[in-house]
């Protein structure tokens, strides 16, 4: 009874931040795993709720890159604020890093819980169940393509009512993301996630090319051709196995541009990179965005 009660403290307190931009903590009291209680262990969620008059009703889950090490802002709020704009609920997610001595499935685990969290909330948040996605750059992207193909529908049994609720997303947004832990990964990625010398059953399985199945979500990527520090072949690779299994998809590879670029703008958005106009174009297919 006392673990029920404090999961739904929780929930009411996580639904009713009227703050935008006020980080949440993803669990109330003792985080699961957490190696101690700075700020560094305890994984958050930051909502940027779309306004009143332009709700689409859908919402999307954001994990910044950062080679599982750190967060990048620009890959996080930035990409909230845009997607407000178009009447999308961001939610900014701070997962818990190798940095920090974390590795797999901390991450995953985080990355869960939020999209649990939204979708528990979704009804206080205006938000359709049926209309929650998540979207990662670089490593972030990794964590997302994880989610993509390894989310679970829930315990129906656990006390926690965020727990009961499935981690599928709707959707998935891929920017310029790791997707393998093989010849194309990105090392410092590879290694803050599993370590120095990982078992290879667990390099296919966060291999996330390897992981894409008939039920796969559907997933936009973008990657630009000259990226040094991330090969186009992730995403190329993610797309092909899409393809296989025949899973709706879009991929945009654009000759220039560095790895990290992210929007290359603030707002108000008025000279962003073609690729959020082409995810915009893609969201409303989706029905994602409704104007």
């Amino acid at each position: 009874m006392k673990a029920f009660t404090i999961s739904m403290m929780a929930l009411a307190l996580v639904s009713n931040a009227a703050a935008q931009g006020k980080e949440q903590p993803l669990w109330p009291g003792d985080t699961p795993g957490a190696k101690g209680d700075s700020s560094r262990d305890i994984p958050t969620l930051t909502p940027f709720l779309a306004s009143a008059g332009n709700n689409s009703g859908s919402a999307i889950v954001i994990c910044p890159g950062g080679g599982y090490g750190g967060l990048a802002s620009h890959e996080g709020e930035t990409y909230a604020q845009f997607l407000q704009q178009h009447g999308v609920s961001g939610f900014v997610l701070k997962y818990r890093l190798g940095s920090a001595g974390y590795r797999h499935p901390i991450m995953l685990g985080d990355a869960a819980r939020a999209l649990r969290t939204v979708r528990a909330n979704a009804k206080r948040w205006k938000i359709d169940p049926d209309k929650i996605g998540i979207m990662g750059s670089s490593a972030g992207g990794h964590l997302a393509s994880t989610l993509l193909t390894h989310y679970d529908a829930g315990d129906p049994q656990a006390s926690d009512p965020i727990e009961r609720v499935s981690s599928r997303p709707t959707l998935g947004v891929l920017c310029y993301p790791v997707i393998s832990m093989g010849e194309f990964t990105h090392r410092g990625s590879k290694r803050n996630l599993l370590g120095d010398k990982p078992a290879n059953e667990l390099v296919k399985l966060l291999s996330n090319e390897l992981q894409v199945t008939a039920d796969t979500p559907p997933t936009f990527l973008w990657h630009t051709a000259e990226d040094k520090a991330v090969p186009v072949e992730n995403s190329l690779q993610f797309a092909a196995a899409l393809r296989k299994a025949r899973v709706p998809f879009a991929l945009h590879v654009y000759q220039k541009g560095r790895h990290g670029i992210g929007l290359a703008d603030k707002p108000p958005f008025k000279n962003v990179h073609p690729w959020a106009n082409d995810l915009v174009f893609w969201l409303k297919a989706q029905g994602f965005i409704t104007k």
